[in-house]
């Protein structure tokens, strides 16, 4: 969809943009298909701040996503396509012919009256879930299990798209939109196309309160702290950081520190990683 660019009427309409949502239907989104969404803020379980800078945001509720789609050979006709406030990407509500409903990761190019299907017989059209078993080589897909029967992990934000390498041995050799390359098992599911909503990398947030309409609160530089609040912090005028690489509040290296297990088990199934030289 394309982008919506303002006149400069104010300071913050001058480098705003959003997305044009035209093309979405003009219905509210399914109540049987609603959950409620309570905010952390950024909070644990025992309401201590894990992850700084989040709060406030305006209110949402979650749209329950079917990313296992495993009502195989049952067709389903596409009723809206909506927006979604807790992802990038847009929603497709469908409709089985026993009346059951469900939310799906809208495809590129899905409209509405479309019929999609799952299973290994399904054809390869956008929109369609199938088995990497029965998916041919070089086909770009989305919504990737990474364990079967899980339902979907990979390339799921708006306009990703993971690409069917090879398959060998019961396993897929996939590259992923990070440009790392990883093999899966053939018995996960995959759904073929692009994800929608392509331009949403190109949108300008614009000013500072649209981000937090978005539950984003300040960050502010540890340079600028006293030195009891941050290591970076105290000294005169602006100040190098005084020690081997900049870090953390609480010390810990804050660029190019390895925080992966090195007991993790998927670790085995990666071919090529997304930063290596």
């Amino acid at each position: 969809m394309p982008i919506i660019n303002y006149k400069p009427t104010t300071a913050g309409r001058r480098n705003m943009s959003v997305t044009d949502y035209s093309q979405l239907s003009k219905k509210g989104p399914e109540k049987s298909l609603l959950e409620p969404l309570n905010k952390k803020s950024g909070r644990n379980s025992y309401g201590r701040i894990t992850v700084r800078h989040r709060g406030g945001g305006n209110r949402k509720k979650y749209r329950v996503i079917d990313f296992k789609r495993q009502r195989a050979d049952a067709p389903a006709k596409v009723l809206t396509l909506e927006y979604d406030p807790n992802r990038s990407a847009f929603i497709a509500l469908v409709q089985y012919e026993d009346g059951q409903k469900s939310y799906i990761i809208a495809p590129h190019g899905l409209k509405v009256g479309d019929t999609i299907v799952s299973g290994a017989a399904a054809d390869i059209k956008p929109g369609n879930a199938l088995p990497l078993s029965a998916i041919p080589t070089g086909t770009f897909i989305h919504n990737v299990e990474l364990y079967p029967g899980k339902g979907g992990q990979l390339a799921r934000a708006a306009g990703n798209q993971a690409q069917l390498m090879a398959k060998e041995n019961g396993m897929a050799l996939l590259r992923l939109p990070s440009g790392e390359l990883r093999n899966v098992s053939q018995l996960c599911m995959a759904t073929i196309g692009q994800v929608s909503n392509l331009d949403h990398e190109n949108v300008k947030i614009g000013k500072a309160g649209r981000k937090r309409h978005m539950g984003w609160r300040p960050t502010v530089r540890g340079s600028v702290m006293n030195p009891n609040d941050h290591p970076h912090g105290g000294g005169e005028g602006k100040s190098p950081v005084g020690r081997p690489g900049p870090v953390t509040p609480w010390g810990k290296p804050a660029l190019g520190y390895k925080t992966r297990s090195k007991k993790n088990r998927s670790d085995k199934f990666i071919v090529k990683r997304r930063n290596s030289k």
